[in-house]
Order: C-alpha cells, then structure tokens, then sequence
C-alpha cells in the first residue's frame, strides 16, 4: 500500500501532554509524487486541570496572532481526533506522520489519540525531518537546523506562522525536497 506523508504541525501551551494542552493541530497529506493531496486542521479547547507553562506563555507573548487563531473555532479534544481519525481514512494510502520534531508533535498526537480514541492511526510510524537531514547533510544532529539545510530542498518557500497548518503545510514541502534530495544520492546516473 502505498505510504501517505501527513506533515504534521501542532501548538501547545507547554512542553508535555497531560499537564499542558495541544491547542491546535495541522495536517497536510503528500501523496507519491510529491503532491499535496488534502489538508486537516483542528482547534481544541483545553482540558481541565491544565495550566500554560510560564516558558510558552513567554514564546506566545511574541506571537500573540497565532496564539489567537489556536483560540478560533475550537472543538472538544475528542472531536479532534475522531475527525483526525476520520479524514486519515479518507487518504489513499497508509499514514506516515512527518514532523520538525517529531518528538515534540508525535507525543502530543499519539497521548490524545489513545486518550481519546483508544488508539493511533499512524501506529507507530512517525519520521522526523531532522534526522533524515541529519542523514542526508552527513552532519551531527544538532547542526541538522532548517537554516542550514539546503535552500534547494524548500520546494516553496512558505513562512514559518506558528499557525499550525500554515507550518505543517510548510515543512511539508521541505520534506519533499529531502526526498528528492535522496532519490538524486541514489541515483547511479547523477
């Protein structure tokens, strides 16, 4: 079956789940030939018994805009994911969740969908874009930044928003770029 790519983008008011909220998540679905085939946003309310991490309230401080567009059309946590959960199964193919970093996303997706749905439609395949920079660049990890990633990888140069599915749509993008930039290391002929 053919791998589905589900650029992945949430906001939050703190560094972990449980003890902080996923405010917002973005999707955007490329397909196999580097196409962008359907895009998934959701809002959420937060969860009682949560607070906003004194840190990321100094970080949403200077972006009070796109903080202010996580707060729009917000649905129950639940719902969220249900329609997550809906629309990964409208796609033509096995979801990969993509991230910048997946560490910090995957572990929000993954503690409110077995929270709330009891399972994850991703399992457990998640990438991270850094890594596979890291591996593609020959460099150590922690210089394996977006600012020194090629400016050829960037298929479109989007902003970076921190409105979740303007990023996801975004890194995305990168990460087609970082494929391709595989296919050519591969390529006995280049």
């Amino acid at each position: 079956m053919t791998e589905i790519y589900i650029s992945t983008d949430i906001e939050a008011d703190g560094p972990i789940p449980g003890p902080h909220n996923m405010l917002s998540i973005g999707c955007a679905a490329f397909g196999p030939q580097r196409n962008l085939l359907d895009t998934f946003s959701a809002n959420l309310t937060e969860m009682p018994d949560t607070t906003m991490d004194p840190d990321t309230k100094k970080f949403w401080d200077k972006f009070p805009e796109a903080y202010a567009e996580t707060r729009k059309n917000m649905v129950h946590p639940e719902v969220g994911m249900r329609l997550l959960e809906k629309w990964l199964k409208t796609l033509p193919g096995k979801p990969v969740f993509v991230a910048y970093p997946a560490g910090f996303d995957f572990t929000f997706v993954m503690w409110y969908l077995y929270t709330f749905i009891g399972y994850s439609p991703f399992s457990h395949a998640a990438l991270d874009m850094k890594t596979y920079g890291m591996c593609l660049m020959g460099k150590e990890y922690r210089r394996s930044t977006k600012r020194n990633m090629p400016k050829k990888w960037w298929l479109k140069k989007l902003p970076h928003t921190h409105v979740a599915l303007d990023d996801a749509i975004e890194q995305g993008y990168l990460f087609m770029g970082m494929l391709q930039e595989r296919e050519k290391q591969n390529d006995p002929n280049s």
